[in-house]
């Protein structure tokens, strides 16, 4: 049986709300965007590369954004000692590369479950909170939330064409 990505139902955004709730609201809205891009794709589809020599792909994406997750929630602003779930030294595109089509479900769930785990390790935290990077700065915890918001508008936008480019669905 061929594993197809399931409908995903896009959460409400706030309207009027607080800034955390706002941010969460906007950033969740963005990861449910991601994965309705792929509803209803087999896991063939979801590893059609745009164009070559290009090896962007929506499973790409999604693996890509897991890694993301992890790195700055849990990684940065945490200093949590969790590795890499695709990145290597040895191949730092391995999130796009190195697709294979028989584990996208389990892709799907590591993307789910790291979103779950980093809402989880940053719930008690104030977007005031700050930590400094390997390069010095000193960056909040409302940075990497909009930061977040940027990185999904902008891959969203990709997966838009992606989309587009496999089966002709705009919009969603």
């Amino acid at each position: 049986m061929t594993w197809i990505a399931p409908p995903i139902e896009r959460r409400e955004l706030p309207t009027v709300a607080g800034e955390r709730e706002m941010l969460q609201g906007w950033l969740d809205f963005h990861r449910d965007t991601l994965l309705a891009k792929c509803t209803g794709l087999t896991a063939d589809q979801l590893i059609q590369a745009s164009s070559a020599p290009s090896t962007l792909t929506l499973l790409g994406l999604v693996r890509h954004m897991t890694d993301v997750e992890r790195t700055w929630f849990r990684k940065r602003f945490l200093g949590e000692r969790v590795g890499d779930h695709y990145f290597t030294e040895a191949s730092p595109d391995a999130d796009f590369d190195d697709l294979d089509p028989a584990a996208a479900e389990e892709h799907f769930a590591a993307f789910r479950a790291e979103i779950d785990a980093c809402d989880k390790a940053v719930a008690d935290s104030g977007l005031d909170e700050t930590f400094r990077t390997s390069r010095g700065r000193t960056l909040s915890l409302r940075w990497i939330y909009v930061h977040m918001i940027e990185e999904y508008a902008r891959h969203n936008g990709h997966a838009d064409l992606l989309r587009e480019q496999i089966d002709g669905t705009t919009g969603a």
